[in-house]
Order: structure tokens, then sequence, then C-alpha cells
């Protein structure tokens, strides 16, 4: 199971990195932001969300309470 954990976790450095270059413009707009900005403001809401998802999921995680 923790496999899956770590791949799920790939997923924004894919984004982030990988798939960079590809959204390196400036147009359309997106919300008023440029392409760009807004694809990195995404990741870092999908990121946080995954990561969100694999502390739920992780059966380590058991019993601990966030304070």
């Amino acid at each position: 199971m923790r496999k899956y954990f770590q791949l799920l976790l790939v997923i924004p450095f894919i984004g982030m990195c990988v798939l960079l270059p590809w959204a390196n413009r400036a147009e359309p707009y997106v919300f008023g932001l440029p392409f760009l900005l807004f694809w990195i403001v995404l990741w870092m809401l999908l990121s946080s969300l995954i990561l969100l998802i694999v502390y739920k999921l992780d059966p380590e995680n058991e019993g601990s309470e966030v304070e």
C-alpha cells in the first residue's frame, strides 16, 4: 500500500516540474491570471489535496489527531 502512496505523491512533482514548460505562456488568461500563474496556483491546491488524501488513507495515522 505504501508504494501507491509514493506514486500518488509523484503526481504534483510531474505537474509542477515536468509539465511546467508546456504551461509556460502568458495567454490565455484564466480567472484574470496569466496561464502560467494559474498553473502554479492550481498545482499548489492540488498538491495540498493529494497530501490530505495520502494522510487520510495512511494506516499509520489511525488514532492520531491533528492539533
